[in-house]
């Protein structure tokens, strides 16, 4: 396979580079490709037999008020990648979030769940997800992921290890459950669903088990060597934001088991890997 990159400049783009270190690689940034721009979309796939697509516009807040920004790039920006792939006869691998769903569930929300983001940027994201399998439904993927942290950008964990670091005591929401998945284990999980050569649709790429932002928070604490104790437990209702967040976020993995492949494994088993791994450290 030929593989393209877009948003490769950020935390999991960095890591994607990584996880295809022996294969033929284009990464393309922003500076480099504007996805809302179909030609020049269509320039940049051509050539290529695998897309993933990690452009995104993430300011979850600021699409509240710049909603028409944010669908640019979450859905044209996507759709354009799904109408130059399939022209192309390429896979195209789509990068999703939990934000597609409204958080009212209580047990894992599985693949086929259906959409109700409650959020401007939920919204633009089940737009470019809806653009991807209508545009591309024999050779598109959607790969949900959330909760993400990384060494290549800024992410909950390294705003903890920071305060931690810092002899700040943070107070963090427990009414928030979701699944923390290290962006080097979603790179690889991305590339595995390529080379498996799976069934196009939908896959949930987080880490397995779940966590409130508190325990995770906790978990960083003690990671770089401070006391867990001196993170205090909070709710929602104290962190007042223009978007509003799914307070439970935990994705299932049927889908996975279905194409034959693994999925991805615990949070914790993984958090401690990337702790090994120098991803979170005390600054």
């Amino acid at each position: 396979m030929t593989y393209l990159i877009t948003g490769a400049s950020g935390m999991l783009g960095h890591d994607l580079q990584e996880a295809l270190t022996d294969r033929e690689v284009t990464a393309l940034g922003r500076a480099e490709l504007d996805v809302t721009d179909l030609e020049a979309v269509r320039a940049a796939v051509a050539g290529h037999t695998a897309v993933i697509n990690a452009a995104a516009y993430t300011k979850v807040d600021d699409a509240e008020s710049h909603e028409a920004d944010a669908a640019a790039v979450n859905a044209i920006g996507a759709r354009n990648l799904a109408v130059a792939a399939r022209e192309a006869g390429a896979k195209l691998v789509q990068v999703s979030t939990d934000y597609v769903f409204d958080g009212s569930a209580t047990s894992p929300y599985q693949e086929d769940h259906p959409l109700a983001p409650i959020s401007a940027y939920g919204r633009t994201k089940a737009d470019g997800e809806r653009a991807v399998l209508a545009e591309h439904p024999n050779g598109g993927y959607i790969v949900r992921t959330a909760w993400l942290y990384g060494k290549n950008g800024p992410n909950f964990a390294a705003t903890m290890a920071k305060l931690a670091a810092n002899g700040v005591d943070p107070a963090v929401v427990t009414d928030q459950l979701g699944q923390p998945t290290w962006t080097a284990d979603l790179a690889a999980q991305i590339v595995a669903l390529l080379d498996a050569d799976a069934p196009a649709g939908v896959y949930h790429g987080t880490n397995a088990g779940q966590a409130s932002w508190y325990e995770f928070a906790q978990a960083v604490f003690a990671a770089v060597g401070a006391d867990p104790a001196r993170v205090s437990p909070t709710d929602s209702s104290a962190f007042v934001r223009p978007a509003p967040r799914p307070a439970y976020s935990v994705l299932g993995h049927d889908a996975w088991s279905t194409a034959g492949l693994a999925p991805m494994r615990d949070w914790r088993e993984a958090f401690e890997a990337a702790t090994q791994h120098g991803v979170v450290t005390a600054p």
